[in-house]
């Protein structure tokens, strides 16, 4: 695949498929979290199940707005990890392997929620078949190009549950401007 996709192909490609993904999840959260909140209490801790539909009991339009709260440090890393490609002075690769770390085990995260609830949830399907493969490849393909290594993956990976509060932010956000 590395022949007919080069890295900054690669990179560029994150906020496109990014939109993509959260696309299925903005079409898909209200109508779903509706019809399924009684099965979130029938598989969940009571308390859990109140703090999931408490955090994504939004419209649609508030969470699109969450998602372009999140949209801006995908583009960010992004536009980092470019300068960084191309020998930049502001170049990095830490905050866009931060962001695509997150985005790749996200990911895992939609599936578990299909297997826990039975059903297709918000975000599974382009998990499979967008993000996953995708992250696969763009590791791959940094990795080999000696762009990205495993020690900054592994410097990197703590630093993922630091856009925990920043998803919880920009839900905030989203509750208080949609």
């Amino acid at each position: 695949m590395e022949q007919w996709v080069d890295v900054q192909t690669l990179i560029w490609l994150f906020p496109i498929l990014f939109i993509f993904h959260d696309f299925e999840e903005i079409i898909m959260i209200e109508k779903w979290l509706n019809k399924n909140s009684g099965i979130l209490y029938e598989r969940l801790p009571r308390k859990m199940a109140d703090r999931v539909i408490k955090q994504f009991s939004m419209s649609t339009a508030q969470f699109a707005v969450a998602v372009v709260v999140i949209f801006f440090f995908v583009s960010s890393s992004t536009i980092l990890a470019n300068q960084y490609v191309n020998h930049r002075p502001l170049g990095t690769i830490y905050l866009f392997t931060i962001v695509t770390l997150t985005f790749f085990l996200h990911a895992f995260t939609h599936i578990g929620q299909s297997i826990v609830f039975r059903s297709i949830t918000p975000g599974a399907l382009t998990s499979i078949i967008i993000i996953i493969p995708y992250s696969l490849v763009l590791y791959n393909t940094l990795l080999t190009n000696e762009i990205l290594t495993w020690k900054v993956i592994f410097v990197c990976l703590p630093f993922v549950l630091l856009l925990v509060p920043v998803a919880l932010l920009a839900h905030w956000i989203g509750r208080k401007v949609g």
